[in-house]
């Protein structure tokens, strides 16, 4: 997602633009059940998207097509239209192939402004146009190299259920309307990621099965003079984007959390994420986990905030406050004194406008192997939701009429989840473990039922296609809007609970009361033991009471 938050000029050399989208990315054999598994957060301050659809369609020769920028909205201009394109819904296509994306920037000097395409347009394009990752790969490259690229230095995740890619891609300045890129297939048995800092260093240019370049790659950067050496010695990201503090602490850290995770003795790394030491060694673009991943588990890492790591955002750290609240408020670097500071940067962020996890799989019909887990806010802060990737309408609470960034609504899972994640920042450790306990319920049941309704889908899918996709595309805006319902009783719930910093007692969710019908007595729990500490320290004996 595009960066629009205003920081430092020093910053990833985009004055004007901040990054914050994430993706992971886990290959079939890396997966506890055989499937292809991604994610994204699609994170902007100010941004208001839900869950979009492209309907399948048959074009006539001539027809073209609108390109509009996804992030600002105005109108590029027209391309032709394909021949055939396939049902979108979310970033998933009927074919499975999911498409997401990070903007890393890069060299300022590469954006050309009067390209004719932009990176979300051509995320929705690949989707459209495309039955494998390889084919995307193909038809993002094709439209870019023809029609030019207007948007900053890119890496999107392409997949599909037996394969998982990595691209990266840039303009050659303004007026050039061409681009340079370089694709690379993740190991089947293992794990990437990339967080707005370009990832992909060196490259087997022999290895034609699993990667794929411009034929300028390396001669593009030659005739800038950022490249003298050998083809076999050149790094996309040392050439292009090469990682300065910001794009390692701010961004690469973010990819090692999640390997961290999953791989033992991944401190060796921690320098690297750290950002401070010039000469510390940089982390692999993948890496081989110690045990298969599930869709559960990747959902847990987009939940993420560095915990148990020299970089989490605890008790410890005075801007946490009273409830030690894991999120911080931006800009990332700010100055105080006349020195720069910053502030961490997790994976789970309350900026965050969309997320998703993708789960792909070879084995099933294909529009009921794709899933797309999905929620409308901050991954910490929702149920993940099942859309099959066969689905022809989206859940009204997705996709809501009359909802914008700046127009609240009671029916749009966007504002919702924000009102009740708003209320549970401020008071995290108070009021999280409400908010936990209702999201991990709602997903229970959401796995657990898993297996019987695909198995359903997939009976009726041998006789009557149409009633299968139709019976999950039901079952997926069924549990879409249930699960609003519920978050608006959490909503209440809270309200109600909390008020006024106090804890008012339930059981199973009903409120006690006295005898006499009034409520009962609230519990006052004041300040946590690690702030208490911390306000002492700061105040000295300024609140201390006296001993007579």
């Amino acid at each position: 997602m595009i960066r629009k938050l205003i920081v430092v000029a020093v910053m990833m050399a985009i004055a004007t633009t901040a990054p914050a989208c994430t993706n992971f990315i886990v290959g079939k054999a890396a997966s506890s059940d055989g499937s292809v598994i991604c994610s994204y957060n699609a994170d902007d301050y100010g941004m208001f998207i839900g869950l979009a659809h492209y309907p399948a369609a048959h074009h006539a020769k001539g027809e073209m097509r609108d390109i509009v920028n996804w992030d600002t909205h105005k109108y590029i201009g027209k391309i032709p239209e394909a021949e055939e394109t396939y049902n979108v819904i979310g970033n998933i296509n009927e074919y499975q192939v999911t498409i997401g994306e990070t903007t890393y920037g890069g060299r300022e000097e590469m954006v050309d402004p009067t390209g004719g395409i932009d990176y979300g347009s051509l995320i929705y394009l690949g989707l459209q146009r495309s039955k494998t990752a390889r084919e995307a790969i193909h038809v993002i490259t094709t439209l870019a190299e023809t029609y030019g690229y207007c948007s900053e230095g890119e890496t999107f995740t392409i997949c599909d259920p037996n394969e998982a890619w990595i691209m990266e891609m840039m303009g050659k300045g303004p007026g050039s309307k061409g681009v340079v890129w370089v694709a690379q297939r993740i190991p089947d048995n293992a794990i990437c990621a990339h967080a707005n800092q370009s990832r992909i260093g060196k490259f087997n240019m022999k290895d034609k099965k699993n990667v794929m370049y411009a034929k300028d790659v390396v001669s593009f950067a030659r005739s800038k003079g950022w490249f003298t050496g050998k083809d076999a010695d050149f790094s996309w990201k040392m050439a292009y984007a090469k990682p300065d503090f910001e794009g390692r602490r701010f961004c690469d850290a973010r990819v090692w959390a999640f390997f961290n995770h999953f791989v033992k003795g991944f401190d060796r790394y921690l320098p690297w994420a750290l950002g401070k030491d010039k000469n510390a060694e940089d982390m692999p673009l993948w890496v081989v986990p110690d045990k298969k991943l599930s869709v559960r588990d990747v959902e847990m890492a987009m939940r993420d905030h560095y915990e148990g790591t020299p970089m989490a955002l605890d008790s410890s750290d005075v801007a946490a406050g009273v409830w030690q609240m894991p999120y911080r408020p931006t800009p990332l670097v700010f100055t105080c004194n006349g020195k720069k500071y910053f502030n961490e940067r997790p994976t789970s962020t309350q900026q965050t406008g969309f997320s998703y996890v993708s789960q792909m799989r070879s084995w099933l019909p294909r529009q009921i192997g794709g899933v797309l887990w999905f929620g409308n806010d901050d991954g910490n802060m929702i149920a993940y939701t099942p859309i099959y990737c066969g689905n022809t309408t989206q859940p009204r609470c997705y996709n809501t009429p009359g909802a914008d960034a700046v127009t609240f609504s009671m029916d749009n899972a966007y504002w919702v989840c924000n009102w009740v994640s708003n209320m549970v920042y401020p008071r995290y450790s108070l009021m999280f473990p409400s908010l936990k306990a209702v999201r991990d319920s709602l997903e229970n049941d959401y796995f657990n039922a898993q297996s019987e309704v695909e198995a359903h889908a997939a009976a009726l899918y041998k006789t009557d296609k149409d009633a299968a996709l139709k019976y999950l595309n039901d079952y997926s805006n069924t549990k879409a809007q249930q699960m609003l319902d519920r978050w608006k009783k959490l909503a209440f719930y809270l309200i109600v609970k909390y008020n006024d910093m106090a804890v008012k007692p339930d059981s199973n969710g009903v409120f006690k009361r006295t005898p006499e019908g009034i409520g009962a007595t609230v519990k006052r729990p004041g300040y946590p033991d690690a702030f208490k500490k911390k306000l002492v320290d700061a105040t000295g004996t300024k609140l201390e009471c006296p001993t007579d």
